[in-house]
């Protein structure tokens, strides 16, 4: 296994620096904001083929996430083969019968109603990728002990966000799927103990005839998630 070997603590000046007045950093954001918006999680995929160096490029820009004490404990298995997205599909699909059969209870399965998931997952066979995520839940030295890795699932969860982000820069779709259980894509993707699948990502481009539920439409205003805090008063925006 890779191990970063820790380094002497030694400041060096900022390698990269990006400076913009306030105008034109405004107008970078807005134009992020609306390539954003255009983001929308997909069902239905197209069997079109994506290069391989879209995906290994997506996830070299995920990998730039920051993580605590740096110690980025995060590996992606990027799928291509049929026969291992079938195996996946297979496994899942036997979950979420039990999960729609009542498993998941009536709270969950209502909640999920106006999204219009079922028990049928095809996406994880059509889409032309899956990126397997897992999470380090402790590291491994060179002597094979262990070392304790820190904010795991917050450090794994941003850079799973910059890599839906960078997928999407690339003109693609993708769909968040967390089977359960899934300690056998350890195996299929040869990965250590030490490491647990988190989530699944199917990638490609949208079919043709693909839909989005409407209620996925509906966004909480920005008063509801942004508050402003300009001295002793908070202030909502």
């Amino acid at each position: 296994m890779t191990d970063i070997q820790k380094p002497e603590y030694q400041p060096i000046p900022l390698p990269d620096r990006q400076e913009l007045s306030d105008d034109a950093g405004f107008a970078e954001v807005q134009t992020y904001w609306e390539l954003m918006r255009k983001r929308h999680t997909v069902r239905d995929f197209s069997d079109r083929s994506v290069p391989e160096k879209i995906i290994a490029t997506s996830v070299a820009a995920a990998a730039t996430a920051p993580s605590g004490a740096n110690q980025q404990p995060w590996h992606f298995a990027a799928i291509a083969c049929h026969e291992m997205k079938a195996r996946i599909r297979e496994a899942a699909e036997q979950e979420e019968e039990r999960f729609y059969a009542g498993g998941g209870g009536d709270e969950w399965l209502s909640a999920l109603e106006p999204i219009g998931t079922g028990a049928d997952k095809p996406h994880l066979t059509t889409a032309p990728w899956l990126i397997v995520i897992f999470a380090q839940r402790y590291g491994v030295n060179p002597d094979g002990s262990r070392r304790k890795h820190y904010y795991v699932p917050e450090s794994v969860g941003i850079a799973t966000g910059m890599l839906i982000t960078a997928l999407h820069k690339a003109g693609l779709c993708c769909l968040t799927h967390t089977p359960n259980p899934m300690k056998f894509l350890n195996d299929l993707c040869g990965r250590p103990d030490n490491e647990k699948p988190v989530m699944i990502l199917a990638v490609g481009h949208a079919a043709e005839n693909a839909t989005v539920p409407a209620a996925a439409k509906v966004k909480k205003p920005l008063e509801d998630v942004l508050t402003i805090c300009r001295g002793e008063k908070h202030e909502k925006e």
